[in-house]
């Protein structure tokens, strides 16, 4: 076989594996396997004045064994680090029972002026190659409103075409593209599933971001049903004791789908001993989710 043969047969198996691994995680209810969600942090709030040892050490006391690294947080890992950086930041984690799950980018694509756009597209593409590097295996990028000066046709054609060379880009490198319910309009639910109908990748996913317009018309059984075909390895949930919000039957909803990725907790307090308060969310996790 060609050296360029062999490249090409390399990408088309690592997007395969990619593709099977990822966007076809969970089976439904009655096949034999069944999903495993796991419980992980998002360094928003609680891990954001932490450097990346105190955080590993934090998250393994509390046996949450997962991370998503939020940018331009204490941890440091940026694009700017160095192959050697890089390297140290994967064994880190390699050395420790830890998994760096991905990326949380402020990455958007619905700015009106297109060279933002692409500014945004190529920064993206950086942050791939960052988590490509460090060992985690996605990053999540958001929308975040719709501009004033444009139709909101066109905004969510404009976003789901960037997701998809960003998708393509990320399967490349074995990296989920993972999309964040986000910003006022383009987080409802409606708009999410017209931007996944642009958006046809199958390395973009959908991000359940847990916002209380998850709620909003015919309710969260409905919204939740909109994308849940295009749901990646991640969802973000707030503290999972807020009574204003139906975390039991978000569980429940992902129970019954065997969905198997990390549901992270992005947290809006700031407690003082972190480690017993990432202990009790843990708790509650496994309480909502036992069968």
């Amino acid at each position: 076989m060609s050296v360029s043969s062999r490249r090409r047969f390399l990408k088309t198996s690592a997007f395969a594996a990619l593709t099977t691994g990822l966007t076809h995680r969970f089976a439904t209810a009655d096949q034999e396997s069944s999903g495993r969600m796991r419980f992980g942090l998002v360094t928003y709030l609680w891990g954001q004045d932490m450097d990346l040892p105190t955080l590993i050490d934090t998250c393994e006391k509390a046996d949450v064994l997962g991370v998503e690294l939020r940018t331009e947080h204490s941890h440091g890992v940026e694009p700017s680090l160095s192959k050697t950086e890089r390297s140290e930041v994967r064994k880190r984690f390699a050395d420790s029972p830890v998994e760096l799950v991905g990326y949380g980018s402020n990455a958007q694509y619905h700015e009106s002026d297109p060279v933002k756009v692409r500014k945004n597209i190529e920064l993206t593409k950086r942050y791939i190659e960052l988590m490509e590097d460090c060992g985690g295996t996605g990053v999540k990028v958001k929308p975040n409103g719709f501009p004033k000066d444009v139709s909101r046709g066109k905004t969510i054609q404009q976003i789901g075409e960037s997701l998809n060379e960003v998708a393509a880009y990320g399967a490349e490198h074995g990296q989920q593209i993972r999309v964040e319910v986000h910003g006022r309009g383009t987080s409802e639910l409606p708009v999410m599933r017209d931007i996944f109908k642009i958006a046809d990748h199958p390395n973009a996913t959908v991000c359940w971001n847990s916002n209380d317009v998850d709620l909003n018309g015919e309710g969260l059984d409905h919204n939740f049903d909109l994308v849940k075909d295009r749901f990646g390895s991640t969802v973000h949930v707030r503290e999972l004791d807020d009574a204003n919000y139906p975390y039991q039957r978000l569980m429940d909803r992902f129970r019954e789908m065997n969905y198997d990725g990390w549901i992270l907790l992005e947290a809006r307090s700031d407690p003082r001993d972190k480690v017993a308060a990432l202990i009790e969310q843990r708790t509650l996790f496994e309480r909502m989710t036992r069968a």
